[in-house]
């Protein structure tokens, strides 16, 4: 197999670092890199209290190119607490916003990666979700007559609150917003979903992908459900590279590293820190 850190050069370069006839050769000043494919999840925000989901952490999967003798800031974003929006994760220049928290009363969802749901207690106003962050989740779901909205999540709106006649204490909490799946690691996952509604008094919406009814799944990114421990789960930072590489981390990062297949898969459960690849 061809050492990954050779590249092609044209004719025409050759003749250019020649120069005109000087009868020396100057090679120009090149930095190798390597491809690194990335999942970089934020985390989940607090749900309301009792009330509305919380939204997911911000979702970014995709790769890029990595200079070889740089280091890289790696950072695992921690879930809400409850009323409290997620923390975001990072990875070099990357960042993934954290999830919008839920609300505790009536009033419209709160901004982040996924937006919070709405919540309603006894107004006869509506309420509209939390907007999400451009091209890392969705808005949470809206808010009808006892019926709180669920977070949204990576793969989808939070759904809005159910309460077909309107009636008092007749309302069921929206469900949380789909999450997305990633095979990674080599095993297809689904995280960042959003956290579940509450309405009074028929009960709580779904969750799924790590949202919660309650609080979230740790390292998916999900947002808390609408309870007063609903807190949100924490994020995830996941890097598959060309095992012909070894990374070295430094401070206080979590993580473990696996080989399969010609690459390494490094995942990071917690901390800060930074890394570096040779």
């Amino acid at each position: 197999m061809a050492n990954p850190l050779h590249r092609m050069v044209s004719s025409s370069q050759v003749s250019n670092w020649f120069g005109q006839g000087a009868g020396s050769l100057t090679i120009p000043s090149r930095k190798a890199s390597m491809s690194i494919e990335y999942l970089v999840i934020a985390g989940g925000g607090g749900a309301g209290g009792g009330y509305s989901g919380a939204g997911a952490g911000g979702y970014l999967t995709s790769s890029l190119d990595y200079v070889l003798g740089s280091s890289a800031t790696v950072t695992v974003g921690a879930g809400g607490a409850t009323l409290t929006d997620g923390s975001s994760s990072v990875f070099s220049s990357i960042t993934t916003v954290g999830g919008g928290r839920g609300r505790n009363s009536n009033g419209t969802g709160f901004s982040g990666g996924s937006g919070g749901g709405a919540g309603h207690i006894d107004s006869n106003t509506n309420y509209t979700g939390g907007a999400a962050t451009l091209g890392q989740g969705n808005n949470g779901g809206n808010a009808i007559f006892h019926a709180s909205g669920g977070g949204g999540g990576a793969g989808g709106v939070g759904a809005t609150g159910i309460n077909p006649n309107l009636g008092f204490g007749n309302g069921t909490g929206g469900n949380g917003g789909a999450g997305l799946t990633s095979s990674i690691t080599g095993t297809a996952v689904a995280r960042a979903g959003g956290g579940a509604g509450y309405g009074y008094a028929n009960g709580y919406g779904t969750a799924t992908a790590g949202g919660g009814v309650g609080p979230a799944t740790i390292n998916t990114g999900g947002g808390g459900g609408a309870n007063t421990n609903g807190t949100g789960g924490s994020g995830i930072v996941v890097l598959k590279y060309s095992d012909f590489f070894t990374i070295t981390i430094s401070g206080g990062l979590t993580a473990t590293t696996a080989t399969s297949g010609g690459f390494k898969v490094t995942t990071f459960t917690a901390g800060t820190g930074t890394v570096s690849f040779a």
